[in-house]
């Protein structure tokens, strides 16, 4: 059974950032690549996008702590 990890509602948005993003995130916190959280490339999401080794993910709305009561009709 295949399913698009990228669809499921507690998997936040993922894309890569262009070098010239890359170039003002690191400037603008003073910090190196190496100083960022690593992600493997074998990792379903990194699959999913299309990530390679060395590639900066930014990731949007992973903010887990907002999910709310996991049991609402809302969901």
């Amino acid at each position: 059974m295949n399913f698009n990890i990228l669809k499921h509602e507690l998997v936040p948005y993922y894309r890569i950032l262009s070098r010239s993003e890359v170039k003002k995130l690191l400037s603008t916190y003073g910090i190196k690549k190496g100083d960022l959280p690593k992600m493997l490339v074998t990792d379903p999401v990194s699959r999913a996008i299309g990530a390679r080794e060395g590639d900066i993910r930014l990731v949007v709305g992973s903010d887990i702590g907002n999910l709310g009561d996991l049991n609402s009709e809302e969901r």
